[in-house]
């Protein structure tokens, strides 16, 4: 047979290329992704709502404060007005300036109102409570600025130019006596003039107290208002 033996020597193929080594198995690692920690929705929102009332806390405590509890419950000196009497408007309360301006009602808002009635020529019972109702504002301290002193007057009697020079850091205007009689009443058996009228500075007339008897009382009164509305009520308009 023409051709050639493909067969080495000893019977091996001289084409047969050497056995490869096999193969290791391939092996694959799978890492996980990390997990992000996001808080759920509504876990979020009971957070915010959280940080909110406790931030809102002492207001909402001195609304509870003023107007539920009304300062420190019976204790107090003057009688609270109830229900409140708001601030009448322009037309209803016509107040002037002594030169006989216009004011409106509504500038008023805004601070505590510490009121005096009396008229123009103001007797000696008249200073002495102007007198008392300018020592007690002074008596409150830095509350003081939260506090205007007011003397409504209430006829056409010019005030005398020393009592005006006593009051220049306070508001003195006129009113009818029939128009504020509408607003301001005194207790059963007493003219306007025997008491001091506590105004908030939302307009409303809360507390009237005897203007000359026990000023301690007074100013124990005027400094619970003063803490019970800390948290809603500034200084200034």
């Amino acid at each position: 047979m023409s051709g050639f033996n493909s067969l080495a020597p000893g019977g091996s193929d001289v084409c047969a290329q050497p056995p490869e080594p096999p193969a290791e198995p391939l092996s694959f690692s799978v890492h996980s992704l990390p997990t992000l920690a996001l808080p759920p929705v509504r876990q979020g929102r009971l957070k915010m709502l959280v940080v909110l009332l406790v931030c809102a806390a002492p207001v909402i405590a001195s609304y509870v404060s003023y107007y539920v509890i009304r300062p420190q419950g019976r204790s107090n000196h003057g009688e609270l007005i109830e229900p409140q009497r708001p601030l009448p408007s322009a037309a209803a309360l016509p107040l002037t300036d002594l030169d006989g301006r216009a004011v409106d009602p509504a500038s008023l808002l805004g601070q505590w109102l510490f009121v005096t009635v009396a008229g123009g020529a103001c007797d000696a019972k008249c200073e002495r409570q102007l007198y008392l109702q300018r020592q007690l504002r002074e008596a409150i301290g830095k509350d003081k600025a939260r506090i205007d002193r007011v003397w409504l007057v209430d006829d056409d009697v010019p005030p005398r130019p020393e009592l005006l020079a006593a009051m220049q850091d306070a508001a003195v205007l006129r009113v009818p006596r029939a128009a504020l009689a509408a607003w301001l009443a005194p207790a059963p058996g007493q003219p306007l003039e025997a008491h001091f009228y506590i105004v908030d500075p939302l307009g409303n007339w809360m507390m009237r107290t005897s203007a000359p008897s026990e000023p301690a009382l007074i100013k124990r009164d005027l400094e619970r208002l003063m803490r019970g509305s800390a948290g809603w009520d500034k200084p200034g308009r």
